[in-house]
């Protein structure tokens, strides 16, 4: 069914806060664990996680156009956020089984979680910018690995654009986001999962996405 397509127009603080709330809502029914809707000077944007994707080398770095280098250094992310005031911060639960053990790397175990917490970071912008918020944008799990894993990325040859524009978003860490600290921030129980993560050793597994509204 196609979504009702609203006139563009000023939004008072009221009428976007309800909005924020039916996509918290629609989050929520999409499959999320939860969803909180938050300021967006609660949003952490650090150095030290870029540095991350560069020390030791992530195997994502410039395999594609939602990894470094290819996005925008972090100066320019903050003057971003400082653009949007409220922000959709959302959380996926999933088993330690799709994030931790050595299974996760060798059988893409962690892709499925993954996909999710894109679709649902994907529908709720698509409903904001339909609802008239049309400078709605969101981040969530990555890309290369979930959408393209075999291929190499298009939208970084020249000429050509994304496979899946509909799908794919950049993680929150690719823009410097310290989505952990957020995420306790929350009261939202998280822990550091590396490679060398054994499933016994995991509580819970967390996925994280957001959507600047």
């Amino acid at each position: 069914m196609s979504p009702e397509i609203k006139k563009i127009h000023a939004n008072t603080r009221e009428e976007l806060l309800k909005d924020l709330q039916g996509y918290r809502e629609k989050a929520v029914a999409l499959g999320a664990t939860d969803a909180k809707v938050i300021t967006t000077d609660q949003i952490i944007i650090d150095d030290r996680v870029r540095m991350k994707c560069l020390n030791p080398i992530c195997r994502g770095y410039g395999t594609n156009a939602h990894c470094p280098p290819y996005m925008p250094d972090l100066d320019h992310m903050r003057k971003l956020v400082k653009q949007y005031k409220y922000a959709l911060f959302i959380m996926l639960r999933v088993p330690s089984n799709e994030v931790a053990g050595s299974h996760v790397r060798e059988k893409r175990a962690s892709r499925p979680s993954a996909m999710k917490i894109d679709e649902i970071v994907s529908k709720i912008e698509s409903a904001a910018f339909y609802d008239g918020h049309h400078l709605a944008i969101g981040f969530a799990a990555g890309c290369k690995g979930l959408w393209c894993p075999d291929e190499e990325c298009a939208a970084i040859k020249p000429g050509q654009s994304c496979r899946h524009p509909l799908r794919s978003r950049a993680g929150m860490d690719a823009v410097g986001m310290d989505a952990y600290t957020m995420a306790s921030r929350m009261g939202w129980d998280i822990y550091p999962i590396g490679e060398g993560a054994k499933t016994e050793d995991v509580p819970l597994g967390t996925r994280l996405g957001i959507v600047l509204i």
